[in-house]
């Protein structure tokens, strides 16, 4: 989605991958859609960073638009790559490390 001058979303395809840019050191993220019975977000990873394990309430699914992040669930690691995704269950820990530069996309159901 492109977004006007005053922030309003525009309803016009674009391409996934281009919705967030990578930021030296750091993680982008860019909410695509809030609602009260979820969330799509979509994130750039900086090779290095990631997020460290945390429980949420609700199941998600994780996308991998591009390169490549090991995923741990519940002490699991899964190493995945561009075009895969896998689910998140609510109230498991997990967490997620880039393994090079990587962009996803996070489904959240709230419900």
């Amino acid at each position: 989605m492109k977004e006007d001058q005053q922030g309003s979303p525009l309803q016009e395809a674009q391409r996934l991958v281009d919705l967030a840019s990578y930021q030296s050191g750091s993680i982008v993220s860019r909410e695509i859609i809030r609602k009260s019975t979820g969330t799509v977000t979509f994130f750039a990873f900086e090779e290095g960073q990631g997020l460290s394990e945390h429980i949420a309430p609700f199941d998600a699914l994780i996308y991998i638009v591009e390169g490549k992040a090991d995923v741990t669930i519940s002490g699991k690691t899964i190493s995945m790559k561009e075009g895969e995704t896998v689910i998140l269950p609510a109230n498991q820990p997990h967490a997620l490390n880039a393994l090079c530069k990587f962009k996803m996309l996070l489904v959240m159901i709230r419900s």
